[in-house]
């Protein structure tokens, strides 16, 4: 008889726990091999959920959706859907940079989004620079039109620890004379997550110029590390899948307006790091060294 009870509840509970179950619309410009690992893997964190996929243009507008859709953009595309209108269901949007909602969004931060930023944060960057370089004091950066605004913060980083902001305007990408200058005034290079100016494009110049003056680029993102920077903080998808995971147990009206994922790596260079005749880089103790001192949500 208990055994039976026992079935007669799940069986009358079943349909109630099936009520539970959110709707998660990941949204973007097409379907991809990458987004749909990324889908896969979300999907299987949360069983109990419907997780799909939809591209951009199969959408209705935002306001034609139902209120608890849960929505994560995952490009400029689906950013830009969404800020098309302020009526529709909250949503995460995922890889988007500091300098991209600048330009985007200038100083507001609409209560229907929640932007989990795709660059490194400036204080961490920092704390890399001092680690992998203790006798460096004069940070130089390069800053455009969209990232001068990130000056402010980086001085106030940098004041803690024993660094000074030596910055430069780069506002003719053809003339090299300013990044000259500033790699003259010197000790280490910070890239700042600008697309203007770290692009394929600007880094044979950026890179070259560098190692003329034997000069450690710290940064702006993992992929300039593979192309020849000494090394960065990133956060890969299993950071940001823990971070998705988290957020969507939360009612949309708790989720912050912006957000840094907790858990980061490192990435370095080894042959730059040999090249500029630095100790070869530990990855896992840089990351855990940064970790200890790690303010960021």
């Amino acid at each position: 008889m208990p055994r039976l009870l026992r079935w007669l509840l799940l069986v009358c509970l079943w349909p109630l726990g099936s009520l539970s179950a959110n709707e998660i619309v990941l949204v973007g410009a097409e379907d991809q091999p990458r987004i749909r690992s990324f889908v896969a893997a979300l999907d299987a964190r949360r069983p109990q959920d419907h997780v799909r996929f939809v591209p951009v243009a199969k959408l209705p507008s935002p306001s034609q959706l139902k209120g608890d859709t849960q929505l994560i953009l995952l490009d400029s595309a689906a950013l830009d859907w969404r800020l098309a209108q302020t009526d529709g269901p909250p949503a995460l949007a995922l890889r988007v940079s500091r300098v991209q909602a600048e330009q985007r969004l200038g100083k507001s931060r609409p209560a229907h989004l929640s932007l989990l930023w795709s660059d490194p944060p400036l204080d961490r960057q920092l704390r890399l620079t001092r680690y992998l370089l203790p006798q460096a004091r004069r940070v130089g950066v390069l800053y455009g039109e969209h990232s001068r605004f990130l000056l402010d913060e980086l001085r106030q980083a940098a004041g803690p620890l024993g660094l000074e902001i030596v910055a430069q305007d780069w506002p003719d990408l053809r003339d090299s004379r300013p990044l000259q200058h500033l790699l003259g005034s010197s000790d280490v290079l910070l890239g700042v997550d600008d697309p203007e100016l770290y692009n394929s494009q600007t880094a044979k110049n950026l890179l070259l110029s560098s190692y003329a003056r034997q000069m450690p680029l710290i940064g702006p993102n993992a992929g300039f590390v593979r192309a020849g920077a000494l090394a960065s903080t990133f956060s890969d998808q299993q950071d940001w899948l823990e971070v998705l995971d988290r957020l969507l147990d939360l009612p949309p009206a708790r989720w912050p307006r912006s957000l840094y994922p907790r858990h980061f790596g490192v990435s370095g260079n080894q042959q730059v790091a040999r090249a500029l005749g630095l100790e070869p880089i530990d990855e896992q103790a840089a990351a855990l060294a940064l970790a200890e001192g790690e303010t960021t949500p």
